[in-house]
């Protein structure tokens, strides 16, 4: 708080640029991780989407819409991380494919080791739950 004080002051000598800068890092890596975050949700929803046609529930595709919206609002708070957004469906995979193992318990093979849609795929694909 109070090297925001500082700088907001715009009394730049006084600032702490070694602590400042880690600190914006932080808070990039922090809204990096939180895409990564939601972007896994949609992902594993629409792997037991795909993978699981007769257990399909509106729940899934409800939390697919609701963590397709929570990826446009990271977003638009955060728009240096629109380049990095293809990295963060990347990462996102990994971790929604482990958990599509164990959530469905059927074989790992069942699931491809890179994600089978693109990003724009999986925030356009409609999914219809009757």
């Amino acid at each position: 708080m109070e090297q925001a004080a500082l700088l907001r002051a715009g009394d730049l000598s006084a600032l702490d640029r070694d602590n400042l800068a880690e600190e914006i890092e932080s808070l990039g890596r922090s809204e990096f991780n939180r895409l990564v975050s939601v972007y896994a949700l949609i992902q594993l929803h629409i792997l037991k989407w795909d993978h699981q046609p007769n257990h399909r529930s509106a729940s899934w595709a409800i939390s697919i819409a609701t963590h397709r919206q929570h990826a446009l609002e990271v977003l638009a708070e955060n728009p240096g991380l629109k380049s990095r957004c293809d990295e963060a469906f990347a990462k996102a995979y990994r971790g929604a494919r482990l958990d599509a193992i164990r959530e469905t318990g059927l074989a790992d093979a069942t699931f491809p080791a890179t994600c089978p849609v693109t990003r724009d795929a999986a925030m356009t694909r409609p999914f219809r739950y009757e």
